[in-house]
C-alpha cells in the first residue's frame, strides 16, 4: 500500500498584485502544497486572505511566521530590497525557501545568501526564474539540448509590456534597481539557461525615455536595449520596454550553427483570429501573468515535488543562476549611466 506524502505546509510572504496571484495558486492549484499561513504588514491585504484563502493564520511580523513551527517553507513575494535577509532568515529557521526574482539588487547581498545557503544543502532555496517552466520555452529548451539547431550561439530577448498610465512603474523606480534588474533580468537568466550558462565577459546598455519623464529622477528610462558578450563567442541581445500600445510582448529568438527557434513571436492572448475592416489580427496578452500562467504553476508545482521528494539538486533557478543573472543586470545599469561598456 502507497504511503501518502504529507503536504507541504507553506506561508505566504507579501500579498501585492503578484503576491495574492501565488496565494491563489499554492492555496487551490498546486497538488501537495497547503497554505497555512500568510503575512503583510497591511491590515487590507490581511483583509483579503481572509476572504480569499481557506482560513490561513495571519501575521503582520515574518519573524512570527518563521516561529510557526505548521510552516514548512516560505513563498516569498516581497520587495527586492528585503530578499536577501529574508532567505537567510527562513533558512536559518529551518524553512524551504522559494523568492521571487531578483535574488537581490546588491552583489555583495546575492554572495552573502549563497555563502548561508551552503549551510543547510538538505534545503530548497529557489528563485523565481518562471520561464524555465512556461511550456514553450522549456521546450525550445530541449530541442536545443536535443542539437536540433546545431550550437546556440545567439539569444534576442525581449520584455515589454503595455504602456501604464497610472505610473506605477514610475513610483516603483526608487527601489526596482531600473529595467534592466526588473525587467531584462528574466532574459538575461533565459539566454544563459537557453546558451549553456556561458559566463558574461561584457555589456553595453542604451536607453531612452519616451514617455515617462519621472524615471529620469532615478536615472531609469523606460525602452532600454542591450549586448551581452558571453565567454566562448556567445552573445545575447536584450529589449526592454514599458511603453507598448499593444501589451505585454515577451518572445526569444535562439540562433545556432544549424537553424533557430523562436519563442512567444506573436504574443496572442489565443488562437482566435479576428478579421474586419482595420485587417486580420489577434489579440495580444495584456500582462506578463497572463503570459505565464502555466509557468508560474509549474514552477510551483515543481518546487513542492521537490521538497516533498527529498530532492538533492535545487529546483528551477539556483541561488548561483540568480547571482549572474543580478551580476549581469548590475552591469547594464553601469553601462546606461555611463555611456561605456562595462567589462565583467
Amino acid at each position: 500500500m502507497k504511503t501518502a506524502i504529507a503536504p507541504l505546509r507553506i506561508g505566504v510572504v507579501g500579498l501585492g498584485r503578484l503576491g495574492k496571484r501565488h496565494a491563489e495558486n499554492l492555496a487551490y492549484r498546486v497538488p501537495g502544497a497547503a497554505l497555512v499561513a500568510a503575512c503583510s504588514p497591511l491590515e487590507d491585504e490581511l483583509c483579503w486572505a481572509r476572504d480569499a484563502l481557506p482560513e490561513p493564520r495571519l501575521y503582520r511580523d515574518y519573524a512570527e511566521l518563521l516561529a510557526d513551527a505548521g510552516v514548512d517553507a516560505v513563498w516569498l513575494v516581497t520587495p527586492s530590497s528585503l530578499h536577501a535577509q529574508q532567505i537567510v532568515d527562513a533558512l536559518r529557521a529551518g524553512k524551504h525557501v522559494f523568492c521571487e526574482k531578483p535574488l537581490s539588487l546588491d552583489l555583495a547581498e546575492c554572495e552573502r545568501v549563497l555563502a548561508e545557503a551552503a549551510r543547510y544543502p538538505h534545503l530548497q532555496a529557489t528563485i523565481g526564474f518562471m520561464r524555465r517552466f512556461d511550456p514553450s520555452y522549456k521546450d525550445a529548451f530541449d530541442r536545443i539540448a536535443a542539437g536540433q539547431i546545431g550550437r546556440p550561439f545567439l539569444v534576442r530577448s525581449q520584455t515589454t509590456d503595455k504602456n501604464d498610465t497610472d505610473g506605477f512603474f514610475v513610483r516603483f523606480a526608487a527601489s526596482s534597481g531600473g529595467i534592466f534588474l526588473d525587467c531584462t533580468v528574466h532574459d538575461i537568466d533565459v539566454a544563459r539557461w537557453l546558451l549553456g550558462k556561458p559566463r558574461a565577459t561584457r555589456v553595453f546598455a542604451a536607453g531612452a525615455v519616451a514617455l515617462h519623464d519621472g524615471l529620469r529622477e532615478f536615472g531609469d528610462v523606460d525602452n532600454g536595449v542591450a549586448i551581452c558578450e558571453f565567454e566562448g563567442g556567445k552573445l545575447a541581445m536584450f529589449y526592454a520596454s514599458r511603453t507598448q500600445a499593444h501589451g505585454n510582448d515577451t518572445h526569444s529568438e535562439v540562433i545556432g550553427t544549424a537553424g533557430a527557434l523562436t519563442i512567444g513571436r506573436n504574443p496572442r492572448a489565443n488562437r482566435v483570429e479576428i478579421y474586419d475592416a482595420s485587417g486580420i489580427r489577434n489579440e495580444c496578452t495584456p500582462n506578463f501573468f497572463e503570459r505565464f500562467e502555466e509557468a508560474f504553476l509549474h514552477e510551483a508545482r515543481t518546487f513542492v515535488a521537490a521538497v516533498q521528494s527529498g530532492a538533492a539538486a535545487q529546483a528551477g533557478a539556483t541561488l548561483a543562476d540568480a547571482l549572474e543573472a543580478t551580476r549581469i543586470g548590475v552591469a547594464l545599469r553601469q553601462s546606461l549611466q555611463s555611456g561605456q561598456a562595462v567589462t565583467l
